[in-house]
């Protein structure tokens, strides 16, 4: 006899302001407790000194956490010129030292070198797995650690500040997998110094932004005092990017049992109106304001890619 599952069957999203000190995994496991759900996973890991936009997904939400992971991210952060560390931040040893100090002017000259497709080394102290063990892992047992470069893309790369001489502060909007410890590493090289992240926080990640997002103790209180609309987003927020495609209680029913929907039948009757979709495309399919299925439009069909049981 298999183990019961433990936790309710709650199903949706969780925006909350992570504190810095605290892994994302930590915080997930800290909001699947408080909300004593069966079910919880993020949508995008924030390091531990990073404060910002740590979307939860819970239940049948985390059927939908990579349309969060490949959005865009918005992040701030502020470089402290002068010394290089371990893990490209504040928590890591200092291996290098440089007495430069870039100007505004210079600053401003190398940030275009930045936006676009850049190629990026990861930072050794990071998840990214290495002959199957993680790429942080090897580095605290003292190994030498070589991570591939890869494309990532940057739309977005704006000087905000500079407190100081030490200091400079930056805005970024980036695509999936960019790692602000390495653009923060690589713009002060490229500046002649070294340099590495005092404090960064995401501002946005997908459709979820920090304004929209409360504290570990804000949900604590609701959870106790306020309905679950006051804190949890529907399942289909994450979905915002791709189109919906309403059906009727019949073809719903079919998308849920694996069976596909015919969208036009003899002499060319609509059965289902797709409005501008096309071959291949990926939408939300929704029966009476619910959302039924990740579905893809194919051969005249839609079929089910993931069902979401709500």
């Amino acid at each position: 006899m298999g183990r019961k599952r433990r936790g309710q069957p709650i199903h949706g999203w969780v925006a909350i302001d992570k504190p810095t000190g605290r892994t994302s995994a930590q915080v997930t496991a800290k909001v699947r407790r408080m909300l004593d759900a069966a079910k919880a996973g993020h949508g995008g890991t924030l390091d531990p000194i990073a404060t910002g936009v740590l979307p939860i997904a819970l239940g049948e939400a985390t059927k939908t956490v990579s349309y969060v992971m490949d959005g865009q991210k918005r992040y701030r952060f502020t470089v402290r010129w002068g010394e290089e560390r371990t893990t490209d931040d504040l928590e890591g040893d200092v291996t290098n030292v440089n007495a430069g100090r870039p100007s505004e002017a210079e600053i401003l000259s190398v940030l275009p070198e930045f936006i676009g497709v850049i190629e990026q080394v990861p930072p050794d102290f990071s998840a990214i797995k290495l002959d199957g063990k993680r790429a942080y892992d090897l580095a605290r047992a003292g190994e030498v650690v070589t991570i591939a470069k890869r494309e990532v893309y940057i739309e977005e790369f704006s000087l905000v500040s500079m407190p100081d001489e030490d200091h400079a502060v930056f805005e970024v909007a980036s695509g999936k997998g960019t790692y602000m410890r390495s653009l923060a590493r690589d713009i002060a090289r490229r500046l002649g110094t070294v340099g590495h992240i005092a404090e960064l926080r995401r501002t946005h990640c997908g459709p979820f932004s920090e304004t929209a997002s409360i504290s570990l103790e804000s949900l604590e209180t609701l959870v106790h005092s306020a309905a679950p609309s006051a804190y949890l987003l529907a399942v289909e927020t994450a979905l915002d990017d791709i189109p919906a495609l309403a059906l009727n209680a019949a073809q719903a029913d079919h998308l849920r049992h694996g069976r596909p929907v015919r969208v036009q039948g003899p002499g060319g009757h609509s059965f289902v109106e797709t409005g501008s979709l096309v071959d291949g495309d990926v939408f939300c399919a929704m029966a009476d304001g619910q959302p039924v299925a990740l579905a893809r439009f194919t051969d005249g069909e839609i079929r089910a890619v993931r069902v979401l049981n709500i």
